[in-house]
């Protein structure tokens, strides 16, 4: 991949978990997460997207297998999840950056991405010890604050920072988990880099509502096939929508977040026609 083609690398990318419901019966279903009253029984999916400045693009996907009342799976280690994700990316790209949700704010995943030489940003839950820190902040009139830490795990350990930095839904402040050497004067720029994942929302939603085809199946592999097939439908979506800007106005800073072309919609047609025989 290259800049040619609208690739950055080294490439920012975002780990996340989307959700796709299940109405079935859970017995026998080990993939299936929820609770045993039969509400928010869902099928769970790891992606890692390539964000930032590039097209937003699905590299990776893998089904999350977690402990539930109905099966005797493991607890999640949501950071093998995480470490077998990287691994795979970087047969295909170079990995600067990882942006995770809360649902990653963990010290082994942490340890992780250090352990695999990528920095990491990674908005964490706010605690007690995180309230001080902000009631202080506030005591002595500070804006932004920069806490050093560290993590000691038996796989290693590295230097870490906590930013608190001002938080853009509200009033408040955000905390966010990095190991990025980042003083303070630097922090509120790296924590902007995390609005790059605004993309996997819009992503997930193209997947779940235009590309994601509807099946009863309980095999958890034919559900799986359909995920990752609307997946790559949104990779050609997005693909072919950037050459058509490329080939109508040029490639210029900016061009990702203009509007769509070619819509999710008439992507679906395109490829059909061209997989459905005729007459």
């Amino acid at each position: 991949m290259g800049a040619e083609s609208g690739f950055r690398e080294p490439a920012t990318v975002a780990i996340d978990i989307t959700k796709v419901p299940y109405y079935g019966q859970v017995e026998g279903m080990p993939m299936v997460s929820g609770d045993t009253d039969g509400e928010g029984h869902v099928f769970k999916y790891a992606t890692l997207t390539i964000v930032g400045r590039n097209i937003p693009f699905i590299l990776e996907v893998e089904p999350v297998r977690e402990s539930s009342a109905w099966d005797e799976n493991p607890s999640n280690r949501i950071h093998r999840t995480v470490r077998r994700l990287i691994q795979r990316a970087r047969e295909h790209v170079d990995i600067e950056m990882v942006l995770c949700d809360a649902e990653f704010d963990s010290k082994h995943v942490f340890q992780t991405l250090s352990n695999l030489n990528v920095d990491y940003l990674i908005p964490t839950r706010v605690n007690a010890p995180e309230k001080e820190a902000i009631e202080r902040m506030n005591d002595d009139g500070q804006e932004v604050a920069v806490e050093k830490s560290s993590v000691h795990l038996k796989n290693g350990s590295h230097s870490m920072r906590f930013l608190y930095v001002p938080s853009k839904n509200s009033d408040g402040t955000s905390v966010f988990a990095t190991n990025v050497d980042v003083s303070p004067a630097e922090a509120k720029s790296l924590s902007r880099r995390y609005s790059s994942r605004w993309q996997i929302e819009s992503e997930y939603k193209s997947i779940k509502h235009e590309f994601l085809a509807k099946t009863s199946s309980k095999d958890y592999r034919v559900r799986l096939f359909y995920f990752v097939f609307g997946a790559l439908l949104h990779n050609i979506w997005r693909m072919t929508d950037f050459l058509l800007k490329a080939e109508v106005g040029g490639i210029e800073d900016g061009v990702f977040d203009c509007p769509p072309v070619l819509t999710a919609g008439e992507t679906t047609e395109l490829v059909s026609s061209a997989l459905l025989p005729y007459g």
